[in-house]
């Protein structure tokens, strides 16, 4: 994977000397009202406690990360399909400005709203699938613990109650560059520079 993303941003760098060349990952992540049951710490002789609730309802993470800066950007949606997608992709291009002078590759795994021929990629965006059944290979899946944290062990009542958790949490961590780089940025990744910070809701 190191060599492929290497020789895809040198290619499309010949191709566009002038412009800035980025490579991101970015990964979906369900979360819902089926409680996320993490190990605590409690006192020698007590008995470890977690309110749950199981219900199926769900959202959905977007979850975008640079690893080269730990720059995030998410959008928390109710489901994923290629309708989405191609929305989420439209936003992601016009917030960071690609086009003839910026190109970012997304690297994506090859889920099928993913590599459908309905998707439309933005001017500028190049997408990279990964090898299949590689998360390892993925940055965007190491913040699913840090976005888990603020909801392990409890129980909300509806989606509205947990997409505000989830929101003030993705505010948080757009703050923590330095802790999402640390986690995310594998050695041989390709190093690059970006500057902004967004979350989104639906």
């Amino acid at each position: 994977m190191e060599k492929k993303l290497r020789s895809r941003a040198k290619r499309i760098q010949q191709q566009h000397p002038l412009a800035a060349v980025e490579v991101w990952a970015m990964d979906e992540h369900r979360l819902g009202l089926k409680p996320i049951i993490r190990r605590v710490w409690v006192g020698y002789g007590e008995q470890p406690i977690a309110n749950v609730n199981w219900r199926y309802q769900w959202l959905w993470l977007y979850g975008f990360v640079h690893p080269s800066t730990g720059e995030t950007y998410f959008w928390i949606l109710p489901k994923v399909n290629i309708e989405l997608f191609n929305l989420v992709l439209v936003d992601f291009a016009r917030e960071f400005g690609l086009g003839k002078d910026k190109h970012i590759i997304l690297t994506i795994d090859q889920a099928g709203w993913h590599t459908s021929p309905q998707v439309q990629v933005p001017e500028g965006l190049h997408l990279e699938f990964m090898p299949s059944h590689s998360p390892e290979l993925q940055p965007a899946e190491r913040k699913r613990p840090l976005v888990n944290e603020p909801i392990a062990n409890r129980s909300f009542q509806n989606l509205d109650e947990l997409e505000e958790v989830l929101f003030q949490r993705c505010q948080a961590l757009l703050k923590q560059p330095s802790l999402i780089k640390g986690i995310t940025c594998f050695h041989w990744w390709p190093k690059t520079k970006a500057i902004s910070f967004r979350c989104n809701r639906n």
